[in-house]
């Protein structure tokens, strides 16, 4: 069988059977290459289907918009929460900067007579080394209590031994 367009191409002589063979093999294969990529195409819509429902969880859409909207607002009361709460934070580190911290306690015999070692000086700092000590006399007599005013871990009066002691052991403490 012969024809014009396969004279005028160059394939006058090509027998046409072979010629709709190699079409429809190449049409088989484009087939099956299509074929497979549908099915590649119907398993991730699977999936996807999967996750929609999933995430709708049986619900409408204005009930998840209702959700939606609900989480926001708990959001956006969380962050107003950690915002006071951070204020918050902050206005009692500074408070605490002024409470008395640090103590420093010793324990004497102020006549060496007594025994038993009634006598005692406290000293109470904040953390910038302010505050003061109480000096607790005892004696036969009774009981005398001084205290002095400390401003910067230094006091404007002159400290016995014991005092002394005391406001080194509460400024050697760690905040």
């Amino acid at each position: 069988m012969s024809s014009a367009l396969l004279d005028s191409m160059g394939l006058g002589n090509l027998d046409l059977a072979y010629f709709l063979l190699g079409i429809s093999g190449l049409t088989i294969f484009l087939f099956l290459i299509l074929l497979s990529m549908l099915i590649v195409q119907i398993k991730k819509l699977s999936r996807l289907n999967e996750r929609i429902e999933k995430f709708m969880g049986g619900k409408d859409a204005k009930s998840l918009e209702k959700e939606i909207a609900d989480i926001f607002a708990d959001n956006n009361f969380l962050k107003t929460a950690a915002e006071k709460n951070k204020k918050d934070i902050r206005r009692l580190f500074h408070n605490m900067e002024c409470t008395y911290q640090k103590c420093g306690i010793i324990k004497y015999d102020a006549f060496r007579q007594m025994g038993g070692k009634m006598s005692f000086c406290l000293a109470l700092l904040d953390k910038k080394n302010n505050g003061f000590i109480i000096n607790s006399v005892h004696s036969s007599d009774g009981c005398y209590t001084y205290t002095k005013e400390i401003s910067a871990g230094r006091c404007t009066l002159a400290l016995g031994e014991e005092e002394q002691q005391a406001l080194n052991i509460a400024i050697q403490e760690k905040e």
